[in-house]
């Protein structure tokens, strides 16, 4: 069986593992008011989400 002959530092084992973070979640403009929202959600600004009001959403 084979064994390590030496141990995995931690630099060789981060750069190995380096990808293994996750992706950023993608923002698209949002048709009505043009302020970065989520795919397939309502938008926080405005509150609506396929043409119609679906939130109602109070001015800060």
């Amino acid at each position: 069986m084979a064994v390590p002959k030496r141990r995995t530092s931690k630099m060789k084992k981060r750069l190995r593992r380096g990808h293994h973070s996750g992706a950023g979640m993608s923002t698209q403009p949002c048709p009505r008011c043009s302020s970065p929202k989520l795919s397939h959600r309502v938008c926080d600004s405005c509150g609506y989400y396929g043409g119609k009001k679906r939130v109602e959403v109070e001015d800060a």
